[in-house]
């Protein structure tokens, strides 16, 4: 027997990402896909169409049921690509449940019933990137709660630690995400009257950047960067504020922690999961919550190291080799 036929196939089915969102999901599997090569022969289908109208819907469905294999991962965001699988060969993974939070009536049970009910009926394992997550779904919906495996998110290996002095008179602050649960406004209306510079990472509207200049606060908008663009934000910042309302999971907080970088962050849904001991939480409904958080961070050398430090032990949970291997434990067991 060869080497590759003893590694054992794993098809992954991914959305096709729109234009301009990014594409943390499936730099994740990527990722993943390339510890485990010496494990797994991995193959990829993105769907043909966006995930978008019935029809392409419906497209992209039938694509996946053609397409399935011996073992089949449905990895998040696209959930309904596995309720025409075979049962025993679907892993679905659940990122959050935020569509289902935000919707009420008809569309809510025609969402629950689609991108839950029935791929979790139709899959051996679902795992959750948060025992957040997991708590979220069984909220929603009646199943065995043994099913759903938490397995966080892993952090990038290109993340690594980058000491730097901070900037007591005139901090950086760095904000990624624009979309509505990641706080923008409230941010922006906290750090009024402070002399920071703020730097957003995300799509930027005619509403942002009109409080962006009702502010005084100096700042940068900047869109569709690369990785490395990313990981260079990060680096030439001192604080990375992550104050959403709602999150699955939260990996700005860990790709902070990895560089060193003192962290903000909401006391909401998965967020103080994720943080552990290396987050300033704060009340991310309350601007002068967010306020003192910042304020603390800034002026506190003694808090703000301990968080840094903190910040360091808790990353090691994400290690992207510990979570490959929890993966793996799932695709060996569906393989015997």
């Amino acid at each position: 027997m060869n080497e590759s036929s003893k590694k054992i196939r794993v098809d992954y089915f991914q959305r096709r990402a729109r234009n301009g969102s990014n594409h943390s999901v499936e730099n994740v599997f990527r990722n993943l896909r390339d510890l485990l090569v010496e494990k797994t022969e991995s193959h990829t289908h993105i769907s043909t169409f966006v995930s978008s109208g019935v029809f392409r819907r419906l497209f992209n469905l039938l694509e996946a049921w053609w397409r399935q294999c011996a073992i089949n991962h449905v990895s998040g965001d696209v959930n309904f690509l596995g309720i025409l699988m075979r049962k025993k060969t679907c892993i679905q993974t659940v990122l959050d449940c935020v569509h289902l939070e935000s919707s009420s009536g008809i569309k809510y049970r025609i969402l629950k019933w689609l991108w839950l009910e029935l791929p979790e009926r139709r899959c051996r394992f679902m795992t959750a990137i948060s025992e957040c997550t997991k708590q979220q779904i069984l909220k929603h919906i009646e199943c065995d709660p043994d099913k759903i495996v938490v397995i966080h998110v892993p952090i990038s290996s290109r993340f690594k630690r980058r000491d730097k002095e901070f900037n007591i008179s005139r901090p950086r602050l760095l904000h990624i995400g624009t979309a509505p649960n990641k706080n923008l406004p409230r941010l922006i209306e906290a750090i009024r009257g402070m002399d920071i510079i703020l730097d957003v990472i995300g799509a930027k509207n005619a509403d942002y950047a009109r409080l962006l200049s009702q502010s005084g606060v100096d700042y940068t908008f900047r869109s569709s960067l690369s990785e490395d663009e990313v990981i260079a934000a990060y680096e030439a910042t001192d604080i990375v504020a992550l104050v959403s309302t709602y999150e699955g999971f939260g990996m700005p907080i860990v790709e902070a922690q990895v560089t060193g970088r003192v962290v903000v962050a909401g006391n909401v849904f998965s967020l103080p999961e994720v943080a552990g001991d290396g987050a300033c939480l704060v009340d991310p409904l309350d601007v002068d919550s967010i306020r003192q958080g910042i304020r603390r961070v800034i002026s506190d050398a003694e808090y703000r190291n301990k968080l840094i430090e903190n910040g360091f032990e808790n990353a090691k949970r994400f290690d992207p080799k510990l979570i490959a291997d929890q993966y793996f434990e799932l695709y060996r067991k569906m393989a015997n």
